[in-house]
């Protein structure tokens, strides 16, 4: 996958928060977390609440003390690979929605967990999540635009600003209006 960031950038950016919030980087507050000689990530947690560290901060600091899930180190690559591991049939619909997207103008593809975002200079415009065995779903960010005919309402896509999505069967079910609703997303984000 040409151009995908990974889970770095999020490390990354967390990393800046917590020296922004703290005025010390990871490695003096890993100093710090080792010298409590807290074994549990509950009480770490507590602990690094207590010393004004919250949110993505502690987080970083409390998986640089017991290990980084296997998705927050795997490639993009090996993310999109695992998402489609059990139903191979189904990838060509993303790599069709990645090339079409890819002819709108300036954008990125970032790997996640479970979907890929499709991100303009400005946001995230959509997402394709592999959803069930036989369905791929385009999420769309398209304010205003209520669920209507082929628009579906999006639940639980993995990422809130998405407001709608189509659910695709198949490659060749990608026609000129999945590809009119996904460039209507792209402008209106960008």
């Amino acid at each position: 996958m040409a151009e995908a960031t990974n889970w770095r950038e999020m490390v990354d950016w967390s990393a800046a928060l917590l020296r922004r919030g703290t005025g010390e980087g990871v490695p003096e507050w890993n100093r710090r977390v080792l010298s409590t000689g807290l074994d549990n990530e509950r009480d770490l947690r507590v602990w690094l609440r207590e010393h004004g560290v919250t949110g993505y901060p502690q987080m970083l600091l409390v998986m640089e003390r017991f290990g980084y899930p296997d998705f927050m180190t795997a490639s993009s690559d090996e993310l999109v690979d695992a998402q489609y591991a059990d139903r191979p049939e189904m990838r060509p619909i993303l790599d069709r929605l990645l090339a079409e997207a890819a002819l709108l103008g300036p954008m990125h593809v970032q790997a996640r967990k479970t979907y890929v975002a499709l991100v303009s200079p400005r946001r995230t415009f959509a997402i394709v999540k592999a959803t069930t065995r036989d369905r791929v779903d385009l999420g769309l960010r398209l304010a205003g635009h209520a669920p209507a005919g082929r628009l579906e309402p999006a639940r639980a896509l993995g990422n809130d600003t998405i407001t709608v999505r189509i659910g695709i069967g198949s490659a060749d079910a990608i026609d000129d209006d999945t590809v009119e609703w996904l460039r209507q997303a792209y402008t209106a984000n960008s």
